[in-house]
């Protein structure tokens, strides 16, 4: 059923779009309502396009970033440095910093609130209109929702007390000082309730749709023509990229935004039949990062999950396996160098890449334990062998007792989640759950079935080494018989 509203918007919008110098929209394309699908607005195919189709441009002139909005213009004092020295684009974790020009993230976040402000005057009115005011990412889910997600580590990486301190610190001071200039002569002034609300709604805006734009100046890079740049990522300037941001996206995808010096350009990979929605990429996330940055979860970025597992759960087991007295135990913690210790080690899939089409074509399996877990074993197992050397007589009884630590480990970490993987499953596949509750059982049933398949593959590694073991322990003319 057509909302009339929502549609007189979108419509609106495209009339807004079009209206830019440079700007193109295809004729075999259209903004479609996809709310019953959850995913918002979508762009749909109209008819058969071809590959290297390009869907439509965007002038850089219509972006909304410090360099076409006023604000930077109409307080200079305060944006004196671009802040292009901070380029991770995330929300600095140390929300107490009060000195120096804004950064990346800070910087858009003013200039957002100033152009909302602005309402009817901002040039991106239209724009704003069909820009959400409801989201359903983690930052804005209640402490009941988010205790769906079970063990999921997700949970920690939320980091609102970090926003709010950084809002509080970095943004209200800079909106107060110069109220006059974000509040349209005769506007009401907002409490400062309300400009925290909307300084995280402009913030989740942004997590969710900004773009990384490339600079200009630099050159290509002939190496990674191929490969392709995950959003938020090591860029230089982030901006609001109208009309790229109506895409939706998955991991498998059938179109690529083209950064081009006066303009960016929505191209297709290969050939989309009428019917089907425009899918852009938003890079090799688990569900549970796509739930925290995007707000949603889809079946294909599953095979992407990861779980993270601690080192005090480690080292807690690997204590137990050995079983060694107090005093050998706290010598050998007690020579690990604090500052090079690992707190957790993340356990994921090798899942391939998608190709120059957008398109999968790799099994995702798990194929390792990670490297850097392994070694931070050993070496504590070094230190406990120069020690007591019976206790780790030879590399063979390292590497079994570092197995059956890890083994154990991830057994531990899978009953940190209180419902089964086979509970799960029913409740997604009968339907049993939706809404928020339902993405939050997609994201801790897919690490469940992760952690099962690390626990397998660490078993049937474990089984090799203990064979090779057992064989090499046996009589040389036992052996022989053998063969």
């Amino acid at each position: 059923m057509s909302d009339p509203t929502f549609d007189s918007k979108s419509a609106s919008f495209l009339e807004w779009f079009k209206a830019w110098s440079g700007a193109t929209f295809h004729p075999d394309i259209k903004i479609e309502d996809l709310r019953d699908k959850g995913a918002g607005r979508g762009v749909v195919a109209t008819a058969d396009i071809p590959e290297d189709t390009v869907l439509f441009t965007i002038p850089r002139a219509a972006i909304i970033n410090t360099e076409t909005s006023d604000l930077p213009k109409r307080i200079p004092q305060v944006f004196e440095t671009t802040g292009l020295e901070d380029t991770d684009n995330e929300a600095d974790e140390d929300g107490s910093e009060t000195s120096g020009p804004p950064d990346n993230w800070v910087s858009l976040i003013l200039i957002m609130i100033y152009e909302y402000l602005q309402g009817d005057k901002s040039r991106w009115k239209s724009y704003f209109d069909v820009l959400p005011d409801r989201f359903e990412t983690l930052m804005w889910w209640s402490d009941q929702e988010l205790v769906e997600l079970q063990a999921s580590s997700i949970v920690a990486k939320i980091g609102k007390e970090e926003a709010d301190g950084m809002f509080r610190s970095r943004v209200l001071p800079i909106i107060e000082e110069h109220a006059d200039v974000f509040y349209p002569e005769g506007s009401e002034r907002l409490s400062e309730d309300q400009l925290m609300t909307l300084a995280h709604r402009m913030g989740s805006t942004i997590m969710a749709y900004a773009f990384d734009l490339e600079n200009d100046d630099e050159e290509a890079d002939p190496e990674n023509d191929d490969e392709w740049v995950e959003d938020k990522e090591g860029s230089l300037m982030m901006g609001m990229v109208p009309m790229a941001d109506i895409l939706n996206a998955d991991a498998e995808f059938n179109a690529h935004v083209n950064h081009g010096q006066d303009s960016l350009s929505v191209t297709t990979l290969r050939p989309i039949p009428a019917g089907t929605e425009v899918l852009n990429y938003y890079g090799p996330l688990g569900n549970g990062e796509l739930l925290r940055r995007y707000g949603y979860v889809t079946t294909r970025h599953a095979r992407y999950d990861v779980v993270e597992i601690s080192w005090d759960l480690i080292l807690s087991v690997l204590k137990d396996t050995l079983k060694v007295d107090e005093a050998i135990w706290g010598k050998a913690v007690n020579e690990l160098d604090p500052e090079e210790i690992e707190d957790a080690f993340v356990i994921e899939r090798d899942s391939g890449e998608p190709d120059s089409r957008g398109e999968l074509h790799d099994e995702a399996v798990v194929k390792e334990v990670p490297t850097d877990l392994v070694e931070q074993i050993h070496t504590i197992l070094k230190a406990i062998r120069k020690v007591s050397p019976t206790t780790i007589p030879d590399k063979a009884v390292r590497d079994e007792i570092t197995l059956i630590t890890i083994h154990r480990a991830l057994e531990l970490r899978l009953a940190q989640y209180p419902t089964s993987q086979a509970f799960d499953f029913d409740l997604l596949t009968n339907d049993k759950v939706s809404g928020r509750q339902k993405m939050a059982v997609a994201v801790r049933w897919g690490e469940k079935v992760l952690l099962q398949e690390a626990i397998n593959f660490v078993h049937e590694k474990l089984l090799k080494v203990k064979s090779k073991s057992s064989e090499e322990g046996e009589p040389s003319a036992k052996r022989q018989r053998k063969k």
